[in-house]
């Protein structure tokens, strides 16, 4: 699995792309194909996930040079710690955390707004954090241009979660963690679900962790990979 990186120059079809025998400016169309080329063959089959990523156009969390790879099966990295996270990995992700339209959801590792506007559409309400102003600012303005309402963006650590308005049905990292922050865990509703990819060595693993009371069971479901979420990255630890 590689990253598209965005170089400020108008970027080459994905593998496989220009073998869609469309009109490349056809968004619509090609939301369609990532839901039954993508997404159906890869087990992802929960309608309230596919109707939702088949509604939101991720073309319009991206700049003008990458709309045409905007439904690609690449993970798009924007630069300034902004990435758009591949279609299917946020399929599974979503899919695997068995998202109710009662629950509220903490979203950690959105950096464009992208998974916030899709989580919007399945969920009763999302948070998100970052700590970065100005990118949490244009995210409140495109979510806003889309008409989604539902989304409460938060300025703060996104390893600290949002304490205030904890607990949580559903925590989901859209992106890679190296660990998950205990901090998050304890956010969890009983019978709480948090999703991430975990990394470990050179591999990833879709992680679901339920709280249980006092205790938290994990299951491993789908391998997969995902860029890491940099807010989330454990403090550097010395030895002598």
């Amino acid at each position: 699995m590689t990253s598209l990186l965005w170089t400020g120059r108008a970027p080459l079809a994905l593998a496989g792309e220009g073998n869609w025998d469309i009109d490349m400016t056809d968004f619509a169309e090609r939301r369609r194909l990532m839901v039954e080329s993508q997404l159906r063959p890869s087990a992802i089959d929960n309608e309230h996930v596919l109707e939702a990523m088949g509604a939101v156009p991720r073309e319009a969390f991206l700049p003008p040079e990458l709309k045409g790879v905007a439904y690609g099966d690449e993970d798009i990295l924007l630069g300034n710690g902004r990435q758009l996270i591949e279609p299917l990995v946020l399929g599974k992700l979503l899919q695997a955390a068995s998202i109710k339209p009662t629950d509220n959801v903490l979203l950690l590792g959105c950096t464009t707004g992208y998974s916030a506007a899709v989580l919007s559409r399945i969920a009763k309400s999302v948070f998100i954090v970052d700590e970065d102003k100005e990118r949490l600012a244009d995210v409140e303005r495109l979510l806003g241009e889309l008409g989604d309402d539902r989304v409460v963006a938060v300025h703060g650590k996104p390893a600290a979660g949002f304490l205030s308005h904890a607990p949580y049905d559903v925590i989901v990292i859209a992106g890679a963690v190296r660990q998950i922050p205990e901090d998050l865990k304890v956010q969890l509703a009983d019978g709480g679900r948090l999703v991430t990819v975990l990394i470990s060595g050179r591999a990833g693993k879709v992680m679901v962790v339920t709280k249980f009371g006092s205790a938290y069971g994990t299951v491993t479901p789908f391998d997969a990979a995902a860029p890491e979420v940099a807010a989330l990255r454990p403090a550097p630890t010395f030895t002598f």
